[in-house]
């Protein structure tokens, strides 16, 4: 039985850099091969799929990267993910660390960046599992450890003229969230808050955390 796919995401990766098609088509192969009940639907405007009415994963294209996570996040990767502080070292295969992307795979820029098709496999089950456990997405340390800060209105605003940007934030860790709000909000003047506004949305636009010059590449 052929796998029931979303025409949304037919044209979210149609509308994607050329770079990233073939990528976003082979998740999605990958994971309706190992999850046959999965769901598809946009969250955040990224494609997602779901599996019992709860977000399995989520994939997204940006200007020179795609990204690929679970909603469950290191518990379904283990020690291969990338939700490591930034100061970590690349993940075996030349994987960046987790803070240069969203997701669990850093920066994908070709095919060959992808895990192999059994552990993808290996990783879409995991996450099934803890689906059908009832196991909530844990949290993350920055989030146990400090309260996130409330979203500016303006900030809020600009994010919501932008789908891209609004949708990377959101999917960032709370670490990274708080990083553009506390910056946004120690601007002393207005025209720097809004210069810094508008930074800020390009940069999340392309998928870019706040301090994304400074870490390793």
């Amino acid at each position: 039985m052929p796998p029931v796919t979303d025409p949304r995401v037919d044209a979210y990766i149609e509308r994607a850099a050329p770079f990233a098609q073939p990528i976003l088509r082979e998740l999605r192969e990958r994971v309706h091969r190992a999850c046959p009940d999965v769901e598809e639907t946009l969250k955040w405007a990224m494609p997602s799929f779901t599996y019992r009415g709860r977000i399995l994963c989520s994939m997204a294209a940006f200007k020179q990267h795609a990204t690929f996570g679970f909603w469950h996040g290191d518990r379904v990767v283990g020690g291969r993910g990338t939700e490591a502080s930034p100061s970590a070292a690349p993940a075996a295969g030349g994987q960046p660390d987790g803070a240069t992307a969203m997701g669990q795979f850093g920066r994908l820029t070709a095919l060959a960046d992808l895990p192999g098709k059994r552990e993808m496999a290996g990783y879409v089950r995991e996450a099934m599992r803890l689906i059908d456990s009832g196991a909530p997405a844990r949290a993350t340390r920055a989030s146990a450890t400090k309260a996130a800060l409330p979203v500016p209105d303006d900030l809020a605003a600009a994010l919501r003229g932008n789908p891209m940007a609004q949708a990377t934030f959101e999917a960032f860790a709370p670490s990274h969230r708080r990083e553009y709000v506390e910056w946004i909000v120690e601007a002393k003047r207005e025209d720097t808050r809004q210069r810094r506004i508008a930074q800020a949305v390009e940069w999340l636009a392309d998928g870019k955390p706040r301090h994304w010059k400074y870490q390793k590449r």
